[in-house]
């Protein structure tokens, strides 16, 4: 009914100013991306003789990927290594006549160096045979194959993408005024459309240093264990709780009324609506901290305050609770 006029009353359901921790969060959203992303090339040509693992599948630093034909190495490094052993006895032969006075200490010296260049050449052409098996640089899962066995290689072509998605994290552009609150080992919960109903929990792990003076933000990194659910590109609502107030005064915001910017509530006094400016603090989901104007058990209007006006008769009727009225109070 319409109040002010005769005994008519406005049905109003209150909900009680009340006492329970507050925690203060910065919220965002913020793609996943992968600890470890490796694009794995070839440091030399060749056929794939064999490709030893497949998308999808785990694999551990240093495994081998791929392995390219190898015959023309191994061909190198037994010539390299011929050409080394024979200068090392010309040298020790050298040496030898050398103390007899039969050869130029300057000829011995020519040997040495020759001796050291083929060792120099043999360790080359060992390496370039150890490249013709192709490994893994990180541990992780096989996003990505782009070779078969029987195709040529070449060199510095990615043939591997690797993700590592047991260590996954967020990005999230944390408003400047923040920079203090905000620090390492925070913890973080976040929540995933993939995923629904259930809340990962991570941490702050680094924070930039530097404000973007564009959009007067920094850069805050968030981790998550994988745990072969989550998955890189998905997308995430990240909240980041940075400060806990016990024994707060707080109520639903279903109750609030925000006019001219000044955050008020009606409450209920003598039988009548009273509007109250009031000041807020911490938000948290349906909760709003009260820190002045209202007191603890006083009672907020949630519903019916449409039609209320300031000094209007009401009637207050039992409402149903809010959701978050299961808050625990300390």
């Amino acid at each position: 009914g319409k109040g002010g006029k005769g005994n008519d009353a406005v049905s109003v359901e209150v909900t009680p100013v009340t006492v329970r921790e507050m925690p203060a969060s910065f919220s965002g959203t913020a793609p996943l991306d992968a600890r470890g992303d490796a694009q794995v090339v070839a440091k030399t040509s060749g056929i794939a003789e064999r490709v030893c693992v497949e998308e999808g599948q785990h694999v551990r630093e240093g495994q081998v990927l791929v392995q390219i034909d190898s015959a023309q190495q191994a061909l190198r490094v037994q010539q390299t290594a011929a050409q080394a052993e024979k200068l090392a006895r010309n040298l020790a032969r050298s040496e030898e006549l050398a103390k007899q006075k039969m050869v130029s200490a300057n000829d011995v010296e020519q040997l040495r160096f020759d001796l050291q260049n083929a060792r120099a050449q043999l360790n080359l052409a060992k390496l370039d045979l150890s490249y013709t098996r192709v490994t893994a640089p990180i541990s992780g899962v096989i996003a990505q194959r782009s070779i078969k066995a029987g195709n040529l290689v070449q060199i510095s072509t990615p043939i591997f993408r690797i993700v590592e998605n047991d260590r996954l994290e967020a990005t999230l552009n944390v408003p400047e005024r923040s920079l203090e609150a905000i620090r390492n080992g925070l913890p973080v919960t976040m929540t995933v459309d993939a995923v629904p109903g259930k809340t990962f929990e991570g941490k702050v792990t680094r924070i930039s240093p530097v404000v973007d003076s564009g959009s007067g933000t920094f850069r805050v990194i968030c981790a998550f264990d994988g745990g072969g659910v989550l998955q890189p590109g998905m997308f995430g609502r990240i909240a980041v709780v940075f400060d806990r107030r016990a024994g707060a005064m707080a109520i639903p915001r279903i109750a609030m009324l925000e006019d001219d910017n000044q955050a008020a509530v009606f409450t209920v006094r003598d039988g009548k609506a009273a509007r109250v400016p009031i000041k807020t603090g911490y938000v948290d989901g349906e909760w709003v901290e009260v820190l002045s104007g209202l007191r603890s058990g006083d009672p907020g209007v949630a519903a019916g305050k449409a039609a209320l006006r300031d000094g209007v008769a009401v009637q207050v009727i039992k409402g149903k609770a809010p959701a978050a009225q299961v808050a625990k109070t300390p």
